[in-house]
């Protein structure tokens, strides 16, 4: 019989997949192609809703089978933990507000220097640090005040996943914004929030 364990890292590694192809260049191009100029609008709702769909039964699965409990944080300091998720949770939908350029299909789709890539604009949090949704991802699922086999396999592979994830993402930026992000890059550490004269 396949261990739970098992069947969760399956089900996190088919969701990076998934999610991984349809975040990629190719196949934003690939849409635009097929759908046209109604690609813009529909793309990040569509994106949500496949990624919503394609985590969903692993968040089941952990739920239904956590595995043996490896430790439960006691209050005071549980709820210091909760209190960090919550304004991290807070904070990362501000990262889409603060850099809604990054997020235009358009925008990414363009050369560097172009009017449809835009200017960099840094502003409000991207002062801080470069990759919020990092940030904020890590501090979310390491500051949960339990901890199971189950739980620390899959948060294990999450980190690993988001790392990665932001070098991709970084690639594509310095791709959309050329030497100006690669001087951003100089001024701003990635991960720890530090002001970078912005």
């Amino acid at each position: 019989m396949v261990s739970s364990t098992v069947v969760l890292a399956f089900c996190l590694v088919a969701f990076a997949v998934i999610h991984s192809l349809t975040a990629s260049l190719p196949c934003k191009r690939f849409v635009v192609r097929i759908v046209g100029s109604r690609a813009e609008p529909l793309y990040m709702p569509v994106y949500s809703l496949i990624a919503f769909i394609t985590i969903a039964p692993l968040v089941y699965l952990l739920i239904k089978n956590p595995g043996p409990f490896l430790y439960i944080v006691p209050s005071p300091w549980r709820w210091l933990m909760v209190g960090g998720q919550l304004t991290a949770a807070i904070v990362a939908p501000r990262a889409m507000r603060d850099a809604p350029h990054r997020f235009k299909l358009r925008s990414q789709l363009a050369a560097p220097k172009t009017p449809e890539a835009g200017p960099l604009d840094i502003r409000g949090i991207y002062r801080w640090v470069r990759d919020p949704f990092l940030l904020t991802g890590l501090i979310i699922i390491w500051l949960t005040p339990f901890m199971t086999v189950n739980l620390l396999v899959i948060y294990i592979l999450t980190t690993i996943y988001l790392f990665l994830g932001s070098l991709h993402w970084e690639s594509r930026l310095v791709s959309q914004f050329g030497d100006e992000y690669r001087e951003y890059q100089k001024r701003v550490h990635r991960i720890i929030p530090h002001q970078g004269g912005y």
